[in-house]
């Protein structure tokens, strides 16, 4: 249940997509796993009293728990300074020290040893040494760059449409990873991901705008064609 809500507000928001899109919710284990969390009457069509008292404080309940998790990690973090740990990355090697680094790692000192009397990390000599280790293959100068990722805000609707959908590792991961932004009654999901996945993620929200026996819902079929327009805007934007 956590997993879904990120606050009070936005698994209320949830539950009326659900609705919308005639999809019961159900708990299966706990002391709420007989509760259909978005039963209405069709009486009023608003979500029941009882329900959506249990849901709000299913979500408090969820919000008291983070909150308390951060504040003992700001307390584990205070105290581990005050014994005089600093904690975070540790420092790269100095610039006035790379080459005697290097020159150490010639001569067969290992990186263990070598982090050990410069006070940094493996990986901070394994960057100092980088092109002298085995494993180093020079790069290829025909080599295409790679892509690099860009952030582009998309509208909720299509978010909660791509959250249902059949999506490839890298298309989920980008949606579990974007940030949701309150915008009046509704969100935008902040994603960042290669302009590829972007690609493949308005592919993939195509049937918004309608088709034989599926017709359109203009505020889905709107949301699809911002997103579409942000999309096709990304040469411009990584140009610029």
């Amino acid at each position: 249940m956590f997993r879904l809500v990120r606050g009070t507000g936005h698994i209320l928001d949830v539950l009326d997509v659900l609705h919308r899109d005639q999809v019961a919710l159900r708990i299966h284990d706990g002391a709420f796993s007989a509760v259909d969390l978005t039963a209405r009457p069709p009486s009023t069509g608003e979500l029941l009293s009882t329900v959506k008292f249990m849901v709000q404080t299913l979500a408090a309940a969820g919000e008291l728990q983070r909150g308390l998790q951060r504040e003992l990690t700001y307390d584990g973090l205070r105290a581990a300074e005050a014994k005089g740990s600093k904690g975070g990355r540790r420092p790269a090697v100095a610039v006035d020290k790379t080459e005697a680094v290097r020159a150490a790692y010639l001569e067969g000192r290992s990186i263990a040893a070598l982090a050990r009397d410069h006070g940094v990390s493996r990986g901070a000599i394994r960057t100092a040494v980088a092109d002298l280790l085995p494993e180093h293959t020079a790069a290829d100068p025909d080599a295409p760059a790679p892509e690099l990722p860009v952030t582009l805000d998309m509208p909720g609707k299509v978010a909660d449409f791509l959250r249902a959908a059949e999506l490839e590792p890298a298309e989920r991961a980008a949606l579990d990873q974007g940030v949701t932004v309150r915008r009046g009654q509704g969100y935008t999901l902040r994603v960042t991901a290669v302009p590829a996945v972007h690609h493949r993620l308005l592919a993939r929200c195509q049937s918004l705008d309608g088709g034989p026996g599926a017709p359109a819902v203009p505020a889905q079929r709107k949301a699809r064609r911002e997103y579409e327009n942000r999309v096709n805007a990304i040469p411009a934007r990584i140009g610029a």
